[in-house]
């Protein structure tokens, strides 16, 4: 077996453990560095903060806020994003 063959099963080797959700390629310890996503029960904790106890219009400020106060980390613009849409389709956001 040449060098081109015993590289092809050592990829072939470490494709087979690869998570399903990372991309194709790429290099897994990456992975650790991606940015945590708000899960959903955090996400149905927060908005039934808001609706629970909000009138006024909430910030996109309130939300950043609610979710670091929730992760302990620095809230993505997706996240925030979320948040809002679920917000308007119970109606707790206008």
């Amino acid at each position: 077996m040449g060098m081109a063959g015993l590289v092809s099963r050592a990829v072939a080797f470490l494709r087979a453990g690869y998570p399903a959700a990372m991309p194709a390629t790429g290099y897994a310890p990456l992975a650790a560095l991606l940015p945590r996503r708000l899960a959903d029960d955090e996400l149905v904790a927060i908005t039934s903060e808001f609706a629970a106890g909000r009138a006024a219009r909430i910030s996109t400020v309130d939300v950043g806020v609610a979710i670091f106060r929730i992760t302990n980390a620095m809230p993505s613009l997706d996240d925030i994003q979320r948040v809002q849409r679920r917000l308007e389709a119970i109606g707790a956001q206008g």
